[in-house]
């Protein structure tokens, strides 16, 4: 058993693969290929957003995003505790502030109601993860920006590419969105790599000249950028997966479902995620809450379920941000949460005999 097989994808699209990658190594042309710009086309169609940066991968879209919004040193960005370090790694890499505020019990994404109470004259972006596949309230968080004079908001979509929000797809939910195509993503290459998607056509070109340290056209550098383009190759392989993940997202769905209904019969000492009627989630990660995790985790492991932590301690906890952070009222819940939580596999290509094998030894895990 594994927790995400990408091995059965790969023999799947294996023939789409081999020749795409096949057609970058005869024409050669590895660094902004033809393959580059057919991605972002397909990824503007498939988001309806107007313009897409594919870069080097999801945390260089959050860093460029925050440089392309001229960020820096004491300015504020809020954004949730409960997440992937590079959420607020890139803020900090700018000398700007993480403001953090807690998250939801059930869904685990940020509380858009505690947001407003973070916002100073020093805040100049909201950044909201999309956690575990699921879109944040990105209406109230949108609504509330606009009412502190705009600000811009960047959901971080590293998990929930080919999510829906009240019928709109994420990373066309807010300012910018920003998405990751790390080989354990729902979309994901055989390397980094990942997109920035905006509706605003002067960011859009802010961003392309800082993906490319800054130039607007060759040896003509109008501002300070990076090195953060996607590689070819890596775009041909998204390009070839894009032909099938209509297909793998309604297989990540049933799966979901079926993991809701095992959990829902058998088990109340596991908590199962919740997700909102206004949007759906693409399961990045299956992620249930249980007491005694140390334990659940061993015996797992000793009836053969591959399982994982995401994530273990919140960022204001990290030693890299306990100073280099500020806390907006109390983030309990990001604690009590980060305790808890367990992820189990999920994948496209997951049996529903395989989902009932892991549930019981979940059970059996959380009866003990």
């Amino acid at each position: 058993m594994q927790f995400i097989d990408l091995g059965s994808q790969y023999q799947a699209l294996k023939a789409s693969i081999d020749s795409r990658i096949q057609r970058v190594l005869d024409h050669g042309q590895y660094i902004m290929g033809p393959e580059v710009r057919e991605l972002e086309d397909s990824l503007e169609s498939y988001t309806g957003a107007q313009h897409c940066i594919t870069v080097s991968s999801g945390t260089e879209a959050l860093l460029i995003s925050l440089m392309a919004l001229g960020i820096g040193r004491g300015d504020e960005v809020i954004t949730t505790p409960f997440t992937f370090v590079a959420t607020a790694e890139v803020i900090a890499l700018l000398g700007a502030t993480p403001v953090f505020v807690d998250i939801e019990a059930d869904t685990c994404n940020i509380d858009a109601a505690l947001i407003e109470g973070a916002i100073t004259p020093r805040t100049k972006a909201i950044i909201p993860v999309s956690l575990y596949g699921q879109p944040c309230d990105m209406s109230e968080i949108n609504t509330l920006a606009a009412r502190h004079g705009n600000i811009p908001v960047i959901e971080d979509a590293a998990q929930s590419f080919g999510a829906r929000y009240n019928g709109t797809r994420s990373c066309n939910l807010s300012t910018i969105g920003c998405t990751s195509f790390f080989p354990s993503k729902p979309l994901g290459c055989y390397g980094d790599g990942g997109a920035i998607l905006t509706n605003d056509a002067t960011l859009a070109k802010t961003m392309r000249e800082i993906r490319v340290h800054g130039q607007e056209k060759r040896y003509h550098h109008t501002r300070v950028g990076v090195g953060g383009r996607m590689d070819t190759l890596q775009c041909a392989v998204v390009l070839a997966k894009l032909e099938r993940f209509e297909w793998e997202l309604g297989q990540r769905a049933l799966a979901g479902e079926c993991y809701l209904e095992l959990i829902g019969r058998t088990d109340r000492a596991v908590v199962a995620p919740v997700v909102r009627p206004d949007r759906s989630s693409v399961w990045g990660q299956f992620t249930v809450q249980v007491n005694d995790r140390v334990a659940v985790l061993e015996r797992l492991k000793a009836a053969g379920v591959p399982s994982a932590v995401h994530y273990p301690v919140p960022l204001h906890r990290q030693a890299a941000y306990r100073s280099a952070c500020q806390i907006s009222g109390s983030l309990t819940i990001s604690e009590a949460v980060a305790n808890r939580v367990v992820s189990l596999p999920m994948h496209p290509y997951l049996t529903s005999s395989a989902q009932a094998r892991i549930i019981a030894a979940l059970t059996g895990a959380t009866s003990s």
